[in-house]
């Protein structure tokens, strides 16, 4: 039976772009480089662009072992064309989600060259999740990620399908790419899909060759491998020697192993990502027509295409599960798998859901309580004990998110392109929503363009600058600071005061000590930042301890 979902073939993937595109737009408009994260890779790419070292990456002076440097190579070559700026590193992350929503068209194509109908649907249910639609605006690695492990699994399947070297050479180029942006992460992307062979391979419609002989299918993952290894390694050797031993130690080994033994940060139980996943597909796992296609059961997992998905999620999945660190933005790579495999299910033939329908209407009151919800804070704020930054938010903003919620839950659709390209619309109104309120209080609390500014008029004067406790280089780009700052301590105050007779120290406060005027104040999340003169703090060191 033909599929009723025929005019997804004539609908290709600039509706999904289209909404990226405004989501993208919306958030480099409304929204300042974020501290700690975009401002730290920020800061490195800045340290490495401004000491002409595109070996070793530093922040604050210091070698960065936490992440490898291919985000920061592609800063350098945006600022090589279009000079030093903010837009062209904020741009960088997004655009790869722009290109993961092409290459999971395309994986589609591969997977089920029968059925076009997957891709457009694809790209459209991982709009179609605000989880993804949030973090394609936002400068991190795993957006990245997540396009050089779609780009290998591509890699993978030719191989499959053709033989010969060139889908090797893709995996293996993946493989180096994928290690360069975020270290040994990708192998959990892409080998068991590879490893796994014997379990899909035979089952995917139109394969199209002879089986392979395993011997040189396994040999052809040992090549790549290889080809991927010798790429980080072309960097890492270089950067090891430049770093130090304990460089090279914490790039070669201590990442992975803290993460995997027993996380320095972000530890979370097991069960952490089982609850929180099912959000993340909010709000498209409201919607009942998803479910009325999962209980169908129209394909089964003889499904070549799926047990693909399945090789690539289930594994992954599973290790991030055992590993004790857990980041919600750790499953982004994963994440095209399960859109693949639901688009599969949704676009099994089924003459009843081509019927005009008001499906939506769950998803789309949701989508409108939240919208009504934020517009009833300033009527609840006399009556709730809210936190103060909420009196900075623009909350008819709201008014999208009411207004699309309202559209999805009464007009009726038919066809999955309209359903899917409405729920995707809902999640792209969400995200818009949240930047556009937002705005005021990420600019009062969030931004630290101003203070960094002054910090490097300060530097340029000769003055000396110190940080109060760790240091993230939330200031340095920003600021286009060139010397580190000295990070001192409660027992290293007295020194560098004496030390520095002229000078400023940055410090963090819950309230900041009225017997003194700071050189500058700046709300900065719960906190107050001030930055106070050497002359006032020598009289009154206790001006700069943050209480306990």
């Amino acid at each position: 039976m033909t599929s009723p979902f025929s005019d997804l073939r004539q609908t290709p993937i600039p509706i999904a772009a289209v909404l990226w595109l405004g989501v993208v737009a919306v958030a480099l408009a409304s929204r300042p480089v974020l501290p700690v994260d975009e401002t730290r890779y920020l800061a490195v790419a800045w340290e490495m662009w401004s000491r002409g070292d595109f070996v070793l990456p530093t922040l604050n002076g210091e070698a960065y072992s936490h992440k490898p440097p291919l985000l920061f190579w592609i800063i350098h070559a945006g600022w090589a064309v279009f000079g030093v700026n903010e837009w062209w590193p904020r741009l960088v992350a997004p655009l790869f989600g722009l290109g993961a929503l092409f290459l999971t068209a395309e994986l589609a194509r591969r997977l089920w060259p029968e059925r076009r109908d997957v891709a457009s649907a694809a790209s459209l249910i991982l709009m179609a999740s605000g989880f993804w639609a949030m973090f394609t605006t936002l400068t991190m690695f795993d957006m990245i990620l997540a396009f050089f492990a779609l780009l290998g699994l591509l890699g993978i399947l030719d191989a499959w399908r053709h033989g010969g070297w060139r889908g090797w050479a893709i995996l293996g180029a993946a493989i180096g790419f994928g290690l360069l942006t975020k270290g040994p992460a990708i192998a959990l992307h892409v080998l068991p899909v590879a490893l796994l062979a014997p379990l899909w391979g035979g089952r995917l419609e139109g394969a199209g060759r002879v089986r392979p002989g395993w011997g040189a299918w396994y040999g052809g993952i040992v090549l790549a491998l290889v080809l991927g290894l010798a790429m980080v390694l072309a960097w890492a050797v270089p950067a090891g020697d430049k770093g130090g031993a304990a460089f090279r130690d914490a790039i070669f080994w201590g990442q992975t192993a803290g993460r995997v033994v027993d996380s320095f940060a972000h530890g979370r139980p097991w069960w952490w990502y089982l609850a929180m996943t099912p959000p993340l597909l909010a709000p498209l796992i409201f919607w009942p027509g998803l479910w009325r296609s999962l209980g169908r059961r129209a394909v089964g997992f003889g499904d070549g295409g799926l047990r693909v998905c399945l090789c690539w999620f289930g594994p992954a999945f599973l290790a991030f599960t055992a590993i004790s660190g857990k980041q919600l933005h750790y499953l982004l790579p994963i994440f095209p798998a399960l859109a693949l495999a639901l688009a599969r299910f949704l676009t099994a033939p089924d003459e009843e859901t081509s019927v005009v329908r008001r499906d939506l209407a769950v998803p789309g009151a949701i989508v409108a309580f939240v919208g009504l919800a934020i517009l009833a804070v300033d009527v609840a704020t006399p009556y709730l004990d809210l936190p103060s930054w909420v009196n900075n938010l623009t909350l008819w903003w709201a008014l999208i998110a009411l207004g699309a919620g309202i559209t999805a839950a009464v007009v009726p659709l038919a066809g999955l392109t309209a359903r899917l390209a409405m729920l995707a619309s809902l999640s792209a109104a969400l995200v818009v929503t949240v930047h556009l309120v937002a705005r005021p209080a990420l600019s009062a609390v969030m931004d630290l363009g101003s203070l960094s500014v002054r910090l490097g008029a300060w530097e340029r004067e000769g003055l000396p600058l110190a940080h109060y406790g760790k240091y993230h280089g939330q200031f340095h780009f920003l600021g286009r600071l060139s010397k580190p700052l000295a990070i001192i301590g409660d027992g290293e105050v007295a020194d560098w005061v004496r030390r520095n007779p002229r000078g400023k120290i940055v410090t963090y406060h819950r309230r900041v000590p009225d017997r003194a005027q700071p050189d500058f104040v700046q709300p900065f999340r719960a906190m107050t930042i001030a930055v106070w003169d050497v002359a006032l703090v020598k009289t009154d060191l206790d001006l700069v301890k943050r209480p306990k």
